[in-house]
């Protein structure tokens, strides 16, 4: 999917569902771009881990953005009162 680009939002209130709706979709969108499974359970347990910090904060609303451009794969969690968390990766090759 490396040749492909593409940008994915998501904002979400529900802190109760939040981790395991969070965990399914970054497990598939990791999934269509091509990544295995180690980094794939890597990256879901990250993010789950950031979401569980900001819900610990009592921040409930949570920014989820997952962009592919010119073979990297960026997701950010943002949370109002918090710094963004960030992290880049190289997409996978064909």
């Amino acid at each position: 999917m490396s040749d492909h680009d593409f940008f994915f939002a998501l904002e979400m209130s529900d802190e109760s569902e939040l981790g395991r709706m969070l965990g399914e979709l970054v497990t598939a969108v990791l999934g269509h771009v091509g990544y295995a499974a180690p980094a794939i359970e890597e990256l879901t347990t990250t993010v789950r881990g950031v979401l569980a910090d900001g819900a610990a904060g009592g921040r409930r609303r949570c920014d989820v953005r997952f962009q592919a451009r010119d073979g990297e794969l960026q997701i950010v969690v943002a949370r109002a009162g918090s710094a963004e968390w960030r992290t880049t990766r190289p997409c996978p090759g064909p």
